[in-house]
């Protein structure tokens, strides 16, 4: 195999952005407000809110193509501008409340991939960091992939924690399950080595929710984390701000610290989380 078939590369793609109080990517420690009043319902989940980048990646690994989330459906966004109506059939009343979409015509995930000659048939793992709407939003559209995988516990957060998730967008998707084993890797020693070689592990980073998986892809010496919802930018483990809602706040600010433990090794190439508005669409090689 020649040197450049061994090379692994991540597109760093933006399927759409998002609408939320900045106190829900943010931990307002002052307010410390609850899940209810990051709503519109509120004054305070209305004052000042930020659109962020929805974030998904493309790996190209010599072993396959694996995709990281799936951003935004289409439907959220049928002519590519904002629409009240779209959101509410797409994510139901409860959810649009809490956070809101746009997907700009040729930025739907499966719209990108079609510029790179790629189908979803050709996507050989679909690797879910976590379910929430805007990482699982656009399941169906890829749903021809060879295998799309999520964690044991995220998958049963789906249930036990139902209100937290928008199920209609995996109905007649065929999701597996991994399991996390004790590796001592990550903040609750717990991953899942998706070739058994190292190179591309899902890594529990329990605490915005019970499976969330950070992907450690690593090559050559060199890797890179894409941390997801562990954080929400890159401000997030340099100044040690969780995310405003989580299952588990203790959880969720030992996996912060881990991130930023491993955000500052030397061999860290990149450390990504999916929502950073300073983060663009780029190309990495390892």
């Amino acid at each position: 195999m020649s040197d450049v078939q061994t090379k692994i590369r991540i597109h760093v793609f933006h399927t759409g952005r998002v609408c939320v109080s900045p106190g829900l990517p943010f931990k307002d420690k002052e307010k410390n407000p609850h899940p209810v009043q990051l709503t519109l319902l509120s004054a305070y989940g209305r004052r000042q809110r930020i659109w962020l980048p929805v974030s998904a990646y493309l790996i190209e690994h010599p072993q396959g193509r694996l995709l990281v989330d799936t951003g935004w459906h289409r439907e959220i966004s049928p002519q590519g501008e904002y629409s009240r109506f779209a959101q509410i059939r797409h994510l139901g009343l409860a959810h649009f409340l809490l956070n809101q979409g746009v997907l700009p015509k040729g930025e739907a995930l499966v719209e990108q991939l079609a510029r790179l000659n790629i189908r979803p048939k050709d996507i050989d793992y679909v690797l879910l960091t976590h379910l929430h709407s805007d990482h699982a939003s656009g399941l169906k559209q890829v749903k021809e992939a060879k295998h799309i995988l999520v964690s044991e516990e995220e998958w049963q957060d789906t249930k036990a924690h139902a209100e937290r998730y928008v199920t209609s967008m995996w109905k007649g998707v065929p999701i597996e399950t991994f399991a996390f084993k004790e590796t001592g890797q990550g903040p609750a020693g717990r991953s899942f080595d998706l070739f058994g070689d190292g190179s591309v592990e899902m890594i529990q980073l329990p605490g915005h929710t019970s499976g969330l998986a950070a992907v450690k892809i690593s090559h050559g010496g060199k890797f890179v984390l894409l941390f997801s919802d562990g954080g929400y930018a890159e401000k997030s483990w340099q100044e040690m701000i969780p995310p405003g809602t989580a299952l588990d706040e203790k959880k969720a600010y030992q996996s912060l610290q881990w991130i930023r433990e491993m955000s500052q090794k030397e061999e860290c190439l990149e450390s990504l989380a999916n929502h950073d508005m300073n983060v663009i669409p780029h190309e990495i090689v390892l």
